[in-house]
Formats: structure tokens, sequence, C-alpha cells
């Protein structure tokens, strides 16, 4: 089974959490606010190795955090409730 570090309710099952999508890095090229919303919604960068997601506590505190996690071993490097 492997745990989340929930920053509010402590090592959590994932079967608590749900995926909302990784935090994309958004190339500087990319300029104006519509354009850089198209980014945030429609592409994702898919990596195989360290990425930077967000996820929805629903079994528990009801609160997104933050989660670093290696998506190639399935890893959770971090978490952050910001």
């Amino acid at each position: 089974m492997h745990l989340i570090p929930c920053p509010n309710c402590g090592a959590r099952p994932t079967e608590e959490f749900r995926f909302g999508g990784e935090v994309p890095a958004i190339p500087d090229r990319v300029v104006g606010v519509e354009a850089r919303d198209v980014d945030l919604v429609w592409f994702s960068n898919n990596v195989d190795g360290p990425s930077v997601e967000r996820w929805y506590h629903l079994g528990g505190c009801k609160r997104w955090l933050t989660l670093a996690r290696d998506t190639h071993t399935d890893t959770v490097l971090g978490a952050d409730s910001t």
C-alpha cells in the first residue's frame, strides 16, 4: 500500500486522494494571460521522473496539497499544503 503524507492528516493511503493533475512548467516564451491559461489547462509535461502534482484529500481533510513524486518509481518525494 502506498501512502501520501498529508500535511493536515498525516500519512494516509492513496485511495483517500484524487489526482488533480501535474503542475506544469510553462515556458518563458509563452506570454499573455490567455496563452498561459491555455498551457495550464491543456498541456502537460508527462515526465518520466520527478514531477510536481496536485492531489485532493477526498477521504480526509478535503484540502488540496502539492506533491512531489517520481512518476517512474511512484515514490513520494515530499508534500506541501500550498
